[in-house]
């Protein structure tokens, strides 16, 4: 039993959509090495249910989603503790971006948050503040800590040259590990056993604030509103194949851009009339300040259709009766529409931007257009509308620069080999 590494893995912030799926992923992998023998995990999370996967110890934390302060007394307070009450600790793997205080042979930290690159306006402080703090902040508190760390994980090439110049990080000490397919995140509970391998907070006693402190703290306060329903409002329908169909999937966040693609539909119809064309936008014209602007201002737009937000199954059903991807995001870690509706061979119009270009490295029908030009946008939705596809081109495939990862084993191996 003393023979075995100790392995913790910190991920508490993660509850939902692409951040949850990495979690998943990495404990299935974590639960294969564990029933090899020879390692101990222990997971740090919101709520076990969320991640269950035998062989691997929960510490539930769920509180820490209550306030960006509770976050930050849960970093570097509460896992000061817990570190110091495990001991002899091999490797604390942190997955959602910053470093906390521990006592470990080795640390790493998986960043993929990219709100430090968001070029944002005065506007976006109405639309959505939050995003705008962690566009000015974010960086602060991924350098808290940082050089502590053996090693920093990013998805993308671009991230890692970026990071590097921000944080003044030797590019050999940031490991790109592009994102598999792996199976979506899991919203509903799997069956768990009852109370094994897991501790809650409390029984942890690692920190000062009490259980009933939170009793009342909806989980959803640190993200400014509570999780959508993954029913689409007009999930069900069926798009009529006559009519040219572009698609934007994406939550409504404003670094997500919309407005440039609604402008650019705007136009679009403008010139060529209704009927001709439809623009599926995933999201509901009244959940957020964001989507109501959108809505307010494109809302009279016939060939906008706000269809509300889709799920998994759903927006595969989608990419099947879409004939172009739009995605003209202005910041994003990787864009995983794009690699998903690439597979389809179909045109993707998108943004002129380093995360596009890596995310769709090997596509065959893909043209880039400036973000802040509606214009540019519609004038290549305009030649596909004529069957113009001259502009569109073949991406060539990335190879990222040593040093890679191709799983969360050599992530894992890297680390306590340090």
């Amino acid at each position: 039993m003393s023979n075995r590494k100790l392995l913790v893995v910190s991920a508490v912030n993660l509850r939902k959509g692409g951040t949850l799926a990495i979690l998943q992923d990495c404990l299935r992998a974590l639960s294969a090495m564990a029933a090899e023998g020879g390692f101990r995990i222990v997971a740090l999370v919101h709520r076990r249910s969320l991640c269950y996967y035998p062989g691997i110890e929960y510490i539930e934390i769920p509180w820490s989603v209550c306030s960006w302060i509770h976050r930050l007394w849960c970093e570097y307070v509460t896992m000061h503790r817990i570190s110091r009450r495990l001991g002899d600790i091999d490797l604390w793997l942190s997955l959602h971006d910053t470093t906390p205080r521990v006592q470990a042979k080795c640390q790493a930290v998986y960043c993929h948050n990219s709100y430090p690159f968001f070029r944002w306006h005065w506007r976006h402080l109405w639309q959505n503040y939050r995003i705008v703090c962690f566009a000015l902040f974010t960086r602060w508190f991924y350098r808290i800590n940082l050089h502590r760390n053996a090693f920093v994980i990013v998805q993308q090439s671009w991230f890692r040259d970026a990071f590097a110049q921000m944080f003044h990080l030797d590019k050999n000490k940031i490991v790109v590990f592009p994102p598999k397919d792996s199976p979506p995140a899991q919203d509903s509970p799997p069956a768990l056993p009852v109370r094994e391998g897991a501790v809650t907070f409390k029984d942890c006693k690692a920190n000062t604030f009490s259980e009933h402190s939170f009793k009342n703290c909806k989980a959803d306060t640190f993200s400014g509103h509570s999780a959508p329903s993954l029913i689409g409002r007009a999930g069900g329908e069926s798009v009529d194949s006559a009519t040219f169909t572009f698609l934007y999937p994406a939550y409504p966040d404003v670094h997500k851009n919309f407005e440039c693609l609604c402008e650019a539909a705007r136009q679009l119809e403008e010139e060529v009339g209704q009927g001709r064309f439809q623009v599926m936008l995933t999201t509901a014209p009244d959940f957020n300040r964001y989507s109501r602007w959108l809505h307010r201002r494109w809302g009279n737009v016939a060939s906008i259709r706000f269809c509300g937000f889709l799920s998994k199954e759903h927006l595969n059903q989608q990419y099947n009766q879409t004939h172009c991807l739009v995605f003209p995001s202005q910041v994003e870690t990787w864009g995983l529409p794009i690699s998903e509706f690439a597979q389809t061979g179909r045109p993707m119009l998108l943004a002129d931007l380093p995360y596009a270009h890596e995310s769709a490295a090997g596509s065959s029908c893909t043209a880039f257009f400036n973000p802040d030009s509606p214009k540019a946008l519609m004038e290549q939705m305009r030649a596909l509308l004529h069957n113009d596809t001259s502009f569109l081109q073949s991406i060539p495939v990335h190879t990222p620069l040593q040093p890679v990862a191709g799983s969360w084993r050599e992530i894992i191996l890297r680390g306590i080999s340090e």
